[in-house]
């Protein structure tokens, strides 16, 4: 898998058609994507659905939200060769829509910050900061994918989707 992971980088990195758009500056363009959506859905919905669950057994939407944030926070400070702020074992705790959402934008201010610092030869480093790079973008779209259902439910338009009508008027 790592091997892969590695194979997949220096893939991109040879492959990539025009010399200004690199590796990471298409990582980052996929980032904060990812990240607006996930921000927007947290502020989207109301505080009362926070504790909401599709079914039995599934995370509850704020705990989809931590979820990502803990991911976040780990990924990131592996990426930046550091162990994990303080904030990232807090996380657990949160409960209300301003706690959880609040921590959901700092845990992707502290992954902004060390995407900044990102370039194509450290995004293949070594195979832990190549996955984590990777698993950001690629988890917290999972994670989207999921809490698209809560929102739906709810009868809130996703913001991906909501965006991009937008566009066409």
């Amino acid at each position: 898998m790592k091997t892969a992971i590695r194979l997949f980088f220096a893939a991109a990195i040879l492959a990539s058609a025009a010399p200004a758009q690199n590796l990471t500056a298409s990582t980052l363009r996929y980032f904060t994507s990812v990240r607006r959506s996930l921000e927007a859905s947290a502020d989207a919905m109301p505080a009362e659905k926070y504790s909401y669950r599709l079914t039995e057994g599934q995370m509850t939407f704020a705990e989809w939200l931590i979820h990502s944030a803990q991911r976040n926070y780990a990924d990131c400070a592996t990426i930046q060769g550091e162990a994990a702020p303080d904030a990232a074992k807090q996380l657990a705790s949160l409960k209300s829509k301003d706690e959880v959402s609040k921590a959901l934008k700092d845990s992707f201010s502290y992954c902004a910050a060390a995407m900044e610092k990102m370039d194509d030869a450290k995004a293949i480093a070594t195979p832990q900061v190549s996955y984590a790079y990777l698993h950001i973008v690629v988890h917290n779209n999972e994670i989207y994918g999921n809490i698209v259902g809560y929102l739906r439910s709810s009868g809130i338009v996703p913001p991906s989707t909501a965006g991009r009508g937008a566009q066409k008027k």
